[in-house]
């Protein structure tokens, strides 16, 4: 358990009075006759009355309903629970409804401009290219797929697309051709959106033949709209312009199409590295109650707002920054590469836009620390409420970081979720501390648990992540899943009827909790668990290491071996004496069990193209398994990287 020294920062009374969730806690006891003692006892509310609780949000956000429900929760069973079965809405509806002349839709900002959006803007661009779809035959069920960065223009044609009941789909133009084919053509899209190329790092890339490229691999589409964002004056044979379609006005109020709560609004995408990726269907009512829930209580979002996340569209995040918009905060987007010119780029923008809350994945903000980065001391953030991290776990030296170089008076939210579900499990909560290390609570309404080898539940101590009672924005399916085989094998096969994510926990009676990694990476060292996290936690302490991987090979003889693979920082080498530093670190702070059995430099670690270290893939490596049908290297983010390790499995004995 945590002690007092732990406590980083705490909730001031006005902090907490002023908060969303005081507001909604307020709100139950006015007109439900329901008051809480605390923060778990709310949570336990809103698991135990499963029903109740989304019944409550339901009223709490004013859904606007074209069609009213007959049952909040049909069925409990996982997978297979139906939501507000009736009901008819529109996930768009939702965010025009804070349509206003008095701030902007959305704020921009790539390597060379930064620029705001107007609502009346927004609406009309979204009206034309709405018309446009119209146009083309494109209505209720269809699908519609992007190859764009993160600017205003995808958020447009969602929007557009979503007002209509069609369905969206979208790639970063950093992802590779096959790895696009692969995702698109499960989902045959009748009109694809791309953009000729783009800008990172100060240098410019052109997808132009990506883009041909995609267009051929896909037999189902009828129409390309094509956004010249890297040179203003390319084109595209056989497709619309985008200044075509925007410079047609469209009379008339912005329409909505009403669709059923679990129809399906956008497709996300499993890495891929290991199979065909998972075609991850969300419907539009799950995700709207979601987001809405997420946003208001778990990040206290506030309308008018600056909300940033950095993020490409291809990572669920791109989607959580535009629900933002549903609470009636202003989206920063950002295209363009974090560390350009410097590390500063970010932090400056909290300062001149300004930024209210800041988002940004686990392994950036431990770069800036090991870089030094002069964020507080060099920059304005009296603006800044909270920095939100996910993507993986954060290391405690990385909570005392933030507090002692960004800003003390500071929310820290560390959260946990996935593509799989579009939201996070577990993250901040306004009423609570925030401890080092610590994630603060498990997000309303989200029954999770942790459970031990025998499959109980279990406090105190690692065990895999559980959800025992089914969530609105749970996937509806995954595209082309006959049966759902697929589906079920992915979530319920070791704990049939609750879902098992993939991650270790470490959940404490107060509900504070630590993720220490996929359960599928896990070390089993010595007949003991360790979450690769408890070995990253401890090498990101250690500046002469920029990178690392650690993986447990077992031999047929029942031992084990360790290897730790790290990629060593600017001007830096593998000497005796960092190696010792490293060990000396790892046991003192963990366990003997923690200390590798050799330490390797190798010139960079494999990830996904969303940021994942590719621990599974690279033990598969070296077990000898036939690379061409366990890996696909179109979905990592840098290939060279797998080649390394192939050639270091080839010369490694173990």
């Amino acid at each position: 358990m945590s002690t007092e020294k732990d406590i980083l920062w705490r909730p001031s009374e006005s902090f907490q009075a002023g908060s969303q969730l005081r507001d909604y806690e307020s709100w139950l006891e006015r007109n439900y006759g329901l008051k809480f003692d605390d923060y778990e006892a709310l949570w336990a509310w809103s698991v135990e009355e499963v029903a109740l609780f989304w019944e409550s949000l339901w009223m709490y956000f004013g859904i606007i309903q074209h069609a009213p429900y007959k049952a909040v929760l049909s069925s409990y069973a996982m997978p297979g629970a139906e939501w507000f079965d009736g009901a008819e809405l529109n996930y768009s509806e939702h965010i025009f409804r804070h349509k206003t002349s008095e701030r902007p839709a959305l704020l921009f900002a790539n390597e060379k401009e930064n620029r705001a959006l107007s609502w009346t803007e927004l609406e009309a661009k979204v009206k034309s290219v709405r018309a446009f779809l119209v146009e083309k035959g494109i209505g209720k069920g269809d699908t519609v797929a992007g190859y764009l960065p993160n600017i205003p223009e995808a958020m447009i044609c969602f929007m557009a697309v979503n007002s209509l009941g069609a369905i969206w789909s979208c790639c970063s133009p950093d992802f590779g051709t096959s790895t696009v084919i692969e995702r698109f053509a499960q989902i045959e899209p009748k009109v694809f959106i791309a953009v000729d190329g783009y800008s990172y790092g100060g240098k410019e890339f052109s997808r132009l033949k990506e883009v041909v490229a995609i267009r051929e691999g896909l037999g189902s589409l009828r129409e390309t709209l094509f956004i010249p964002y890297l040179d203003k004056s390319s084109s595209l044979d056989q497709s619309t312009p985008w200044a075509e379609v925007i410079g047609a006005e469209v009379d008339g109020p912005l329409q909505f199409e009403p669709v059923p709560f679990a129809h399906p609004i956008w497709v996300l995408y499993s890495s891929g590295t290991t199979g065909r990726p998972k075609a991850i269907t969300h419907s539009h009512g799950g995700v709207l109650m979601e987001h809405l829930k997420y946003h208001a209580f778990h990040n206290d979002t506030k309308a008018g707002e600056h909300y940033f996340w950095f993020s490409t569209t291809g990572w669920m995040m791109w989607n959580f920054l535009q629900a933002s918009m549903l609470v009636g905060a202003v989206p920063v987007l950002y295209d363009g590469n974090p560390g350009y010119p410097d590390m500063t780029t970010l932090w400056k923008l909290v300062e001149d836009l300004p930024i209210h809350h800041f988002g940004a994945s686990a392994p950036y903000l431990t770069a800036c620390m090991k870089k030094s980065v002069p964020i507080g001391s060099g920059h304005d953030l009296s603006a800044l409420r909270s920095v939100s991290s996910t993507g993986a776990p954060l290391p405690p030296e990385v909570f005392q970081w933030i507090y002692e170089n960004v800003k003390q008076d500071l929310w820290l939210c560390s959260m946990s979720g996935g593509t799989d579900v579009c939201t996070a499990f577990v993250g901040g909560v306004p009423s609570k501390p925030v401890l080092k290390g610590k994630i603060q609570g498990r997000a309303l309404g989200c029954a999770l648990r942790g459970y031990d080898v025998s499959g109980q539940p279990i406090t105190g101590s690692l065990g895999e992540m559980v959800i025992e009672k089914p969530m609105p924005s749970m996937p509806v399916f995954f595209w082309g899943d006959e049966g759902g085989l697929r589906y079920q094998k992915s979530y319920f096969d070791q704990y049939p009827g609750l879902w098992r994510h993939g991650d270790w926990i470490d959940l404490d009676a107060d509900g504070q909790l630590v993720i220490h990694g996929r359960s599928d990476a896990t070390l089993n060292r010595k007949g003991i668990r360790i979450g690769t996290a408890e070995i990253y936690n401890v090498i990101d302490q250690i500046s002469e290491v920029k990178d690392a991987l650690v993986l447990n090979l077992e031999k047929e003889n029942g031992d084990d071996f360790m290897p730790l693979f790290v990629v060593m920082a600017e001007g830096e080498t593998l000497t005796d004496d960092i190696e010792a530093k490293v060990k000396s670190e790892l046991k003192a702070q963990c366990s003997f069990r923690h200390v590798p059995d050799r330490i390797i430099a190798v010139a960079d670690i494999p990830y996904t193209l969303s940021g994942k270290k590719m621990e599974v893939p690279v033990k598969k490596i070296f077990k000898g398994m036939d690379l061409s049908q366990s890996m696909n290297k179109d979905a990592i983010r840098n290939p060279e990287a797998i080649d390394g390790f192939v050639s270091l499995a080839e010369k490694l004995s173990w």
